[in-house]
């Protein structure tokens, strides 16, 4: 049976959240996009919301909302419970500006593949976040 990318991507994952206070420090920002990406690989919404601000606008599949953090760890947790992820690798990454980080991730789970998008902008010594 053959399977089209576009089949595999349909149930499209966008992922946006906006948090504040992350850790800005050089060391950690060469890694932002590959710790989000492992975290989403152990479906380890605990660590992913640790760096949420108290509110977050999280789009999941065809749902959109701002979320308090809880909520939007809670939300998180049950997608990682509904889909088990397998694999999650980074297929995009813009790093090249110092104020801005953008991860384009490939999340594989036991019921299909997601796309997950992630926009920062750094605000002072933190990085938000963006849609």
């Amino acid at each position: 049976m053959i399977i089209s990318y576009l089949e595999i991507m349909k149930p499209l994952l966008s992922l946006f959240v906006f948090f504040i206070h992350f850790s800005s420090f050089a060391a950690i920002q060469g890694d932002i996009i590959d710790g989000l990406s492992t975290n989403f690989k152990a479906g380890n919404s605990k660590e992913i919301a640790a760096h949420f601000s108290p509110s977050v606008d999280l789009i999941i599949i065809d749902e959109e909302d701002v979320y308090s953090k809880a909520q939007a760890e809670q939300i998180l947790r049950s997608f990682f419970t509904k889909y088990i992820p397998v694999k999650s690798s980074v297929i995009h990454r813009l790093n090249t500006n110092p104020n801005y980080r953008y991860g384009a991730l490939s999340l594989v789970t036991k019921n299909g593949t997601f796309r997950v998008s992630i926009t920062m902008k750094k605000a002072g010594n933190a990085f938000l976040l963006l849609n």
